[in-house]
């Protein structure tokens, strides 16, 4: 058996600053590492406190074209506290990015779901009381 330690989901993006504010500012993601101009590509990693799980976005100096995602093409944050989650979610309309109706039910109502700068989505789904 395999002994995994870290593993990092990767994608491009033409929106690079505003997917940088998105997961920085309006999810309060940990901006934990960054290259420039490498081979024509930015990056920015973003990570969870303690965690071996990391976001990656790029941009490369001729743009990053990628597909438009489907609406149940989800980022899913599991949250302990529902104070935390309606923070994130205020700070997040404060920046105009708002709730939108998630294609599966299932997550109306288990969380909130709100569309990033490219439009892919994200839910912020309480655990308390959860059973694992």
């Amino acid at each position: 058996m395999e002994s995994w330690v870290q593993f990092r989901i990767a994608r491009p993006t033409d929106k690079f600053e505003e997917i940088i504010r998105f997961y920085e500012e309006g999810l309060g993601l940990k901006r934990i590492g960054e290259f420039h101009n490498h081979e024509g590509y930015d990056g920015v990693m973003f990570g969870l406190p303690g965690v071996e799980y990391h976001l990656e976005f790029t941009r490369h100096m001729n743009g990053s074209p990628c597909p438009a995602p489907t609406k149940d093409n989800l980022l899913v944050f599991y949250m302990p506290d529902k104070v935390k989650i309606e923070n994130i979610n205020n700070r997040l309309n404060t920046m105009g990015y708002f709730e939108v109706e998630p294609e599966n039910p299932y997550w109306k109502e288990k969380g909130i779901t709100i569309e990033d700068p490219d439009g892919w989505r994200i839910v912020l789904m309480n655990t308390e009381g959860l059973q694992q």
